[in-house]
């Protein structure tokens, strides 16, 4: 990444999308051992920083109040997680302020995500280029999610996140996101989850170039957290049939733990279309078009 020449210096935040999550075992800490086919959204939450003579974080947009501010944040922690690798590489403090424009807990790895685009950002800062490994190192440190967030793109994930496999070829698709406004805690989902040991992902086709190849390989996969977030917001499961009965909808699934459904489309047309039928039926719910990038 450049260095930056003008403050403010704005990094954005995408949503990021499991198209598919196997839980294929527990590890002995707890942790639990996941496969996943995971995507990025192009639409975002934005870290945006400016000189200040200490480091502060200020939440804005609509999503601000349920994010949460502070050394809670996973913004700051991950500030701070920098600030202690790297105390003499950004030469001042940052008044950053977090634009919040993804709903929380809604498994679109929000905070993974902001988390990622402050790390960026502060590298960014940076006159000497910082090694990717070493910052996706420290980034497993402040989330599961982060690593893969930090290179917002297609990329097959195993182990708790830290294994990252960056796809080099992926169809160009388009995405309706549609969330109830209804929080969905992680841990719920997980205690509800009635397997703990199931099979993993089947091989991706090489090269993936294709949304038919796509479609082709997503029926063979899962969300092994859907059934058990559709028990705690049976809403869920009345998403994904409403949008699997969209024109032109490839798949619909839930996204990471939940709350939110993804509709995959080939084309923004049929996107922006779904989009606008499904803010006709539930005008209340956060309902998002966007490509994958």
């Amino acid at each position: 990444m450049a260095v930056p020449t003008a403050f403010p210096v704005i990094e954005t935040a995408p949503a990021k999308v499991n198209l598919a999550l196997h839980v294929t075992g527990r590890r002995v800490d707890g942790y639990h051992e996941l496969e996943s086919l995971v995507v990025f959204a192009d639409v975002a939450d934005e870290i945006v920083a400016t000189p200040a003579r200490r480091d502060s974080l200020r939440v804005t947009g609509p999503f601000a109040d349920a994010a949460g501010s502070g050394d809670s944040n996973l913004v700051s922690r991950a500030v701070a997680a920098f600030r202690a690798r790297w105390p003499d590489r950004v030469g001042t403090g940052l008044e950053i302020e977090l634009r919040k424009n993804l709903p929380v807990a809604a498994g679109l790895g929000g905070g993974s995500a902001d988390a990622a685009a402050a790390l960026r950002l502060l590298a960014g800062l940076d006159p000497e280029p910082l090694p990717l490994a070493d910052l996706a190192e420290l980034a497993l440190g402040v989330g599961a999610d982060v690593p893969v967030c930090l290179l917002s793109r297609p990329c097959e994930i195993r182990g708790v996140g830290e294994i990252l496999h960056p796809l080099q070829d992926f169809p160009e698709l388009h995405m309706v996101l549609v969330n109830p406004l209804r929080p969905v805690v992680t841990a719920d989902v997980f205690r509800r989850l009635q397997s703990r040991t199931n099979p993993g992902m089947p091989a991706l086709p090489t090269p993936l170039t294709r949304p038919a190849q796509l479609g082709i390989w997503l029926a063979e996969t899962r969300n092994d957290l859907e059934p058990p977030a559709i028990d705690l917001l049976p809403l869920i499961g009345d998403l994904i049939v409403r949008m699997g009965a969209v024109d032109g909808c490839m798949l619909a699934r839930m996204s990471g733990s939940g709350g939110t459904v993804f509709g995959l489309f080939g084309s923004s047309a049929q996107a922006h279309n779904a989009a606008h039928a499904l803010r006709a039926h539930w005008p209340t719910f956060w309902v998002a078009a966007a490509p994958v990038i």
